[in-house]
Parts: structure tokens; sequence; C-alpha cells
């Protein structure tokens, strides 16, 4: 009221105010007058967040804003008492302090935006982690299993569903015992105990061949070719004459003479057994007492013929390599092991064949014998191994996949994705909690299949990272590399900046 009476007078000496603008003045000063009077010195709030007061201008700690001046019809705090936004403000700066990062590079860090002096980039708000987060990393030790964590790594905390989202897998760790295996290329060869030549041991002609093909099946007392030869019919002859002198001179009341025919007779017998002629055909000569022109000649034992150097009518002379049976129900088969993989090579080491043709029919055997020479061009060294051949399923010529196991080692097991290889270290991430994953530093014993035999760094029934592990590295690193030039700022752009 009193500057509305101070502005009657200025009003009157203006006569040029048109009708109405002295009232439009009237309610200007008015409206500015109790706008003057409702400001209340001293006291300013931010219009986003009213609860915070403050006595000095300034930015919002919440919000960044422009504090503005405080209207008296505004509920004032009592004296002495903190509001709730003064509470949460404090809380808040205690706790969540503003920290402002490059986003290539997180090691440089500073409390006002700003522009990154190593690239130039903005520097963009760090948030906060998550108070589930905070409170999991407040109460975990290092790592879970009690040790130190790997140096420049941190723990990863992931929200609920963060990690799957992300694809990382995990398998629980097992004890179990694994084995290496040598892997080489075998050749099916004959049982060289088991191959018989059938020679001849007297001169004469083949009349009659009753094998007649290579490969054809031959059993034990089989027919095999019909000779005729002039020195076993006159060793027949011989025979038969020696037979009835013994029976002659057997009346003889003279013992010598006795003696002398029979001792006659068993040797013309001695001479055809020599000659390889069969029992049965010598039996029947003694019975019936009539030489035969050929004399039929039997397999000595089963097989097949693998080899055949005779035809009928093809005149023969003693030794001459008539014909090769081969038994193929005991086979060998010789591999090649490389120089640097000879610690497989051992007598008794067990082996595994695998078929080209049936890759579900596998063959258990051992090395039954290392030959104690290594090939100069392949520098390779051949071991044999011994397998009965049932249905003939091993064929010579064939070759197979042979494993030779070469070391075996026990301890926890992981997939070998599991491990990440530094080169100077290695690493597996274990999952402490539900979205908790820590590194911990490991040693791979042995590799074999995709898994690998961890000596030192995990129990069994830990879960580990097995697929996505690349992204909880990273993540790692660069919580690491934060919380390290956090603990310990550079004297460089960070410091400056900060400044």
């Amino acid at each position: 009221m009193k500057l509305l009476s101070r502005l009657r007078p200025f009003a009157a000496r203006r006569r040029w105010v048109a009708p109405g603008g002295l009232l439009a003045i009237v309610l200007t000063a008015a409206l500015l007058a109790g706008c003057a009077a409702e400001a209340v010195p001293g006291l300013y709030h931010c219009p986003m967040h009213p609860d915070y007061v403050s006595d000095k201008p300034g930015d919002c700690p919440i919000c960044g804003m422009r504090l503005v001046p405080m209207k008296a019809d505004a509920p004032k705090p009592p004296p002495g008492a903190e509001t709730a936004h003064q509470h949460d403000a404090a809380g808040h700066k205690a706790d969540h302090k503003d920290v402002y990062t490059c986003p290539m590079h997180p090691e440089v860090q500073s409390d006002k935006p700003g522009e990154c002096p190593q690239c130039g980039m903005d520097l963009v708000k760090k948030e906060p982690a998550p108070a589930q987060a905070k409170q999991n990393s407040a109460q975990a030790p290092a790592s879970s299993a009690g040790t130190a964590l790997p140096s420049g790594l941190a723990a990863v905390h992931t929200e609920d569903g963060r990690a799957q989202m992300a694809g990382v897998r995990t398998v629980a760790a097992t004890a179990e015992s694994v084995a290496t295996s040598v892997r080489a290329v075998g050749n099916v060869v004959p049982d060289e105990t088991r191959i018989r030549h059938i020679t001849s041991k007297v001169g004469g002609w083949i009349e009659k061949l009753h094998v007649n093909a290579v490969g054809q099946l031959v059993k034990a007392g089989q027919p095999l070719f019909e000779i005729y030869s002039p020195e076993l019919l006159a060793s027949q002859e011989e025979y038969v004459r020696a037979m009835k002198s013994a029976e002659e001179l057997s009346k003889s009341s003279i013992p010598e003479v006795r003696r002398g025919a029979e001792d006659l007779a068993s040797a013309a017998r001695r001479r055809l057994e020599l000659f390889d002629v069969p029992p049965a055909f010598l039996e029947q000569l003694r019975q019936t007492g009539t030489p035969r022109r050929t004399i039929v000649f039997r397999a000595p034992f089963g097989g097949y013929v693998s080899e055949k150097n005779v035809l009928e009518g093809h005149k023969i002379e003693p030794g001459a390599d008539l014909l090769t049976i081969t038994d193929l129900s005991r086979v060998w088969v010789a591999a090649q092991v490389y120089e640097a993989e000879a610690a497989a090579a051992r007598v008794g080491r067990a082996a595994t064949v695998t078929l080209p043709y049936d890759q579900g029919r596998t063959l258990q055997g051992k090395v039954s014998l290392v030959y104690p020479t290594i090939d100069t061009e392949s520098r390779t060294i051949q071991v044999r191994l011994e397998f009965a051949n049932p249905g003939l399923v091993l064929k010579p010529g064939m070759f197979v996949n042979v494993a030779l196991e070469r070391a075996r080692a026990s301890g926890v097991v992981v997939p070998d994705s599991a491990v990440i290889d530094s080169g100077t270290r290695q690493l597996v991430f274990v999952e402490a909690s539900a979205g908790h994953f820590e590194p911990r530093e490991v040693r791979v014993g042995l590799r074999s299949d995709g898994n690998a035999v961890l000596s030192d760094g995990l129990r069994a029934g830990e879960r580990v990272a097995i697929a996505a592990n690349f992204l909880l590295d990273s993540e790692s690193r660069l919580r690491g590399a934060a919380a390290g030039k956090t603990a310990a700022p550079a004297a460089g752009g960070h410091e400056g900046h900060k400044q």
C-alpha cells in the first residue's frame, strides 16, 4: 500500500498515461511488491527439490539446478533440525560422491564434468554400484576361497538376469581322472607266426589242384593238390616189399633175422613220412599193399590262400614254394608314433582302435612290441598291437585309427573353455554367489578332449563361467584399473583436471 501511494503523484504528473494504464501499472507494482514481500532473505531452495534449503546461493547437489530465493509462505525447517532432503543429500554426498570418468580411459576420473585430458572426450558420470552389489562387496572377502584376488583384476557384480542376458553360462567343477592320448594311423598286417608256406620235398608233376584261387578259405586236412613223383612211387614199392619180407621172416627161428626184416619195413615207412606223405595214405598202403601213382597232399592247418605259385601240370623241384596259407583269426596292427611322442610307445600300454568304416566299433588291445629302430625319413617309431579278429573285421592292408594312452592325471576338472590363458597366468571366473563373479588364478596340469585338469586354485563343486567369460575378464580388468587409479591417482591429466 505504501508503494501504491508513492506511485499516485507520479501517475498524476504523467498526463500521457492511457486509460487503464494506471491500473496496469498499479497491478504490476502490487505484484512486484507482493513478490518482494514474500521473498525471505538469506534462504534458498531448489525448484525441483523444494525440501532442500540452503543459506547460500548455489546449485542443488541432487539435480544441479540453480537455487532460488525461498518464499515466505514456504514451510521453514525448525531451527537446528535437518530436513529429510538435507539428510539424503548428505548421505548421497557421503556414499555416492559424483565421479566423472572417460569412456575410453577409465583410469581418468574427476569430481567435475569436463573433457578427458588424453583423448578430449566428454567425461561421463560414473553410475554407483547397486545397493545389493555394494552390500555383497562389503560383506564378501577379497575372494570366496580366502585368498587375495589376482593383481589388476576385481570382482564383477551383475544384477539379476544380466549375466544370462550377456550369455554367461556356468558349470560345476568335478573331481575326475583324465587321460591324454596319442593318435596315430595303423596298418593291419597278418600275424607272421600264423603264415605257412606249402613246399615240395620231392620232384615231380602237379596232376591236379584242389585249391585254384588266392583268397580261398582252406580248412585243416582239406586236399590241396595231387602230385606224381617217381621217387615217391619207388619209395612206396620199397615199403611194400619190406612189409612182405618182414611178414615172411616173422616165422624164422632166428631172432636177428626177424628183427632185421622189421627194421627194414620201418625204415621204408619212415622215408615216406619224411616226404610229408599223409599218415592216412600210409595206413591205406600198409593194408592194401598196392602203391599208387599219385599222392594227395592235404593242408596241415586252416587259413586263407594268400599266395599261389603253381598250376596243374607244372613240374616242380624239391623245395619249390607252391602255396601260402595265412591264418587271419588273429592279426597285428602296426602304428607309427612320432619321435616327439615316444613316451606313449611302451610295451603293455593300453590302446584303442577304431575302424574307418564303422566308427561305433572300438577294439581294445595292448602294445606287444616296440621296434628297436626309428624310421629316419618320417622320424617315427613303429609299435605293434595284437588283436583277435572274429568275423574278419580287420583285413590286412586296412588303415585304422589308433589311440595310445600317453598320460593320466587326477584333480579338479573343468571345461577347457573356462580357462583364460594370458600367457603369463591362467584364470577362471568363479560364481561365488548369484551375479557375483570372482577371478581366480589356477594352474592347468593336463588338457584332454576339451577338459582341463586343475592342479591348484579351485575346489570341486564350485561353479565357473564357461561362456562369455571374456566379457567378465574385460569388466574385471576395467574395474581393477579404475580401483587402482582411484586409490593412487596419477600425477598427469587426472590430478590437473581435478584441480
